[in-house]
């Protein structure tokens, strides 16, 4: 099989790689420990906020003034996390980024930009407050209504998927021509319902390439980045879609199942931990539905999803092999998928052949020389 790089422009991407791959070994190693430390100095901070200042309606709906300390714990304790790995995350994410040629935002935008999920991640973070501590000192049974409330907004996120992206890029219609109809007749053919093709304008911001599908049911989308498009035959276009067509192929019965009973046996452990916190005076709890338990439960859930993310990665390459095979079948053109392939990786730099450790316990995607592999004529 050719080689995807040159000797010489794989020198240069294990240059841009390096501390993309260090990085992460760090925080393997230091995240839980980061958590530990919040777990057990973190509640500290809870008398030192307006302890029974906020009444009102919002004091009588929560049954006394606790619920501003609650929010503003709650916030204090993510944003502390957000600050203390924020200038890693901007100097990888954008300074570096930018540095190699992959991305040409301005400050001004990505300051912006950074500044509309900053709100939306402070949103969340009221909405678990409030919503889950609130409910919780309200009734034993809090955790069956935000179960079910969850639920709820699970399905509407996944329908509203589509749009989320456009507080930060333009989309637009693909327009009318061989490419939309190509693509209408294969999704067509392959029964998968749809509601638009839409591209969207990523150019404005970086050159990486991407194909999507969003939403689910009525809303179900496919999202092609503009760059994409310059890039990539319409073959290619056309290949790229049916590997996402491979990704609605899957069943995802067993895994929506799985997905309930992991958010009921997460709300359980919740309201246990809640229990003994208080009748073991944890941290200065004297009451359940106390927000001084968060640090530790966010300890607990890292150190839970270290052990079974690993297993869920290894499920997600699996999915995308399937995928690739799925597009070989809807196109019957193996090569046009390679070529897709080999230019994802080079316009993407992407590491066709990552450390063995690093996608077993953080990769979705197999390696590419992999999948290249897998869909290679026998």
């Amino acid at each position: 099989m050719e080689p995807i790089y040159s000797s010489e422009e794989l020198a240069q991407l294990a240059d841009y790689l390096a501390p993309t791959y260090f990085i992460a070994a760090v925080n393997l190693v230091t995240w839980p420990l980061v958590l530990a430390l919040f777990a057990f100095t973190f509640w500290r901070l809870y008398p030192r906020l307006p302890l029974g200042a906020a009444q009102g309606p919002a004091g009588r709906l929560w049954g006394d003034g606790t619920w501003l300390p609650t929010l503003l714990f709650a916030l204090a304790y993510f944003f502390s996390l957000v600050l203390l790995y924020l200038p890693v995350e901007v100097w990888l994410g954008y300074v570096r980024e930018r540095q190699y040629g992959m991305v040409h935002q301005s400050p001004g935008s990505f300051l912006w930009d950074a500044a509309k999920s900053l709100s939306l991640y402070a949103a969340s973070i009221a909405a678990l407050a409030l919503g889950v501590f609130g409910v919780a000192r309200r009734t034993k049974h809090w955790w069956w209504l935000v179960a079910l409330a969850s639920s709820l907004v699970f399905v509407a996120s996944a329908a509203l998927e589509p749009y989320g992206s456009q507080l930060y890029v333009e989309h637009s219609p693909l327009p009318a021509g061989p490419l939309r109809e190509r693509l209408t007749g294969l999704l067509r053919r392959a029964e998968v319902p749809f509601s638009e093709l839409r591209v969207v304008h990523t150019s404005v911001n970086s050159v990486r390439v991407q194909a999507a599908f969003g939403g689910s049911g009525p809303t179900r989308t496919i999202l092609l980045t503009d760059t994409l498009l310059a890039s990539m035959t319409d073959d290619e276009v056309a290949a790229a879609v049916a590997h996402e067509i491979g990704h609605v192929r899957e069943s995802r019965g067993p895994g929506r199942v799985l997905s309930v009973l992991a958010l009921f046996v997460l709300l359980g452990f919740w309201e246990w931990l809640f229990r003994a916190a208080a009748r073991r005076r944890w941290f200065g709890v004297r009451t359940r539905g106390d927000v001084r338990v968060l640090p530790l439960l966010m300890l607990v859930f890292n150190l839970v999803m270290r052990v079974s993310g690993p297993v869920a990665e290894a499920v997600s390459r699996q999915r995308e092999l399937e995928a690739d095979r799925i597009a070989v079948e809807l196109t019957g053109d193996p090569a046009t998928l390679s070529s897709l392939l080999r230019k994802l990786t080079r316009l993407n730099r992407t590491d066709p052949d990552p450390p063995r450790w690093y996608v077993l316990l953080l990769s979705s995607h197999p390696p590419m020389n992999e999948r290249l592999a897998a869909i290679a004529p026998r």
